[in-house]
């Protein structure tokens, strides 16, 4: 997949709500809460990982994958699978992704990070940089045919 960006990792935010949890001070209904839109997503469009749930314990987590961009319009906030972003990342400047972990069985569900793809990240003298000497070419045609 290209190469994400502007990578946050909300593991210490999802450690620190584990810790309350096994202290009490904070109740497995108020962290077991997915909706039944999540649900659907992870059902559908998640990726199952081998990891866990930290919760119950007997159910493997999924990871959804939303996404999140002006680009995308219509699209915005849609649950992708995990082979889409790479033909996404190749044809959309830029888009935010949301990876959030769902158990299927007691509903735990947490961010679990986020990042920035898209062809805004290639490095210099890629695709963008035909892309942008066309449109100076342009340019320059029409400065000279608007002298003339």
């Amino acid at each position: 997949m290209r190469t994400s960006r502007q990578v946050v990792d909300y593991s210490l935010q999802k450690r620190a709500v584990l810790r309350d949890v096994l202290a009490g001070r904070v109740g497995t209904y108020d962290v077991c809460d997915a909706s039944p839109y999540l649900k659907n997503a992870a059902r559908f469009h998640g990726e199952p990982t081998e990891q866990r749930c930290p919760i119950c314990r007997s159910e493997n987590l999924t990871h959804v994958h939303y996404i999140y961009g002006d680009e995308l319009r219509q699209s915005a906030g849609q649950a992708r699978t995990l082979a889409e972003l790479p033909a996404l990342a190749m044809t959309l400047r830029e888009f935010q992704v949301f990876v959030v972990e769902v158990c299927l069985g007691c509903d735990w569900n947490h961010l679990v990070e986020q990042f920035l793809l898209g062809r805004d990240g290639l490095a210099e003298g890629g695709p963008e940089q035909g892309v942008a000497e066309a449109a100076t070419a342009a340019t320059q045609e029409r400065r000279r045919e608007a002298q003339r």
